[in-house]
């Protein structure tokens, strides 16, 4: 029975090289000279440093860039609240999102069933398998899923035969 995986996973190792590239870009511009402005990574969580809240959107920007040019998509990216530290110091932790949450697995499932495809989905821990008896209904499905979920980043791995 043909069937393939919905995933929502981030490469990490491109974070890790969108967080280098930022830092590498951030010690070498001028509007940087001399400040604390850095971006580091701890697992699936990114904390900005910069002296103020101007300084952080300006680092958040040139992450976000990063992320764009690796292709690693910024809706994976959660973004918690500024926080001061220390004298006019701030900082920010971001999440990086992975797996899918239980209300986005229904709601793709609940997608599925109402398109009336000859297509079954099933909720598998952070991901949705969706099985089918035709290679082609498959990919219909991806097509559609693609189109209608556009909050979530929604990756397709295991596409099996």
């Amino acid at each position: 029975m043909p069937s393939f995986d919905v995933v929502s996973e981030a490469d990490m190792i491109e974070v890790r090289n969108a967080v280098d590239q930022s830092n590498k870009e951030i010690t070498t511009r001028f509007d940087f000279k001399g400040s604390d402005a850095r971006v580091e990574q701890k697992e699936n969580e990114l904390t900005a440093f910069a002296d103020s809240d101007f300084q952080l959107q300006q680092v958040k920007d040139v992450l976000t860039n990063k992320l764009a040019k690796r292709k690693v998509d910024v809706r994976f990216l959660d973004e918690g609240k500024i926080e001061k530290i220390g004298g006019d110091k701030v900082k920010q932790v971001i999440k990086v999102k992975n797996g899918l949450e239980t209300e986005d697995a229904k709601k793709i499932t609940k997608i599925i069933k109402e398109s009336k495809m000859k297509v079954q989905a099933s909720i598998q821990g952070e991901s949705v398998r969706v099985t089918g008896a035709k290679r082609d209904d498959l990919q219909a499905a991806m097509a559609m899923l693609r189109k209608e979920v556009a909050d979530t980043p929604l990756e397709f791995n295991n596409f099996r035969d």
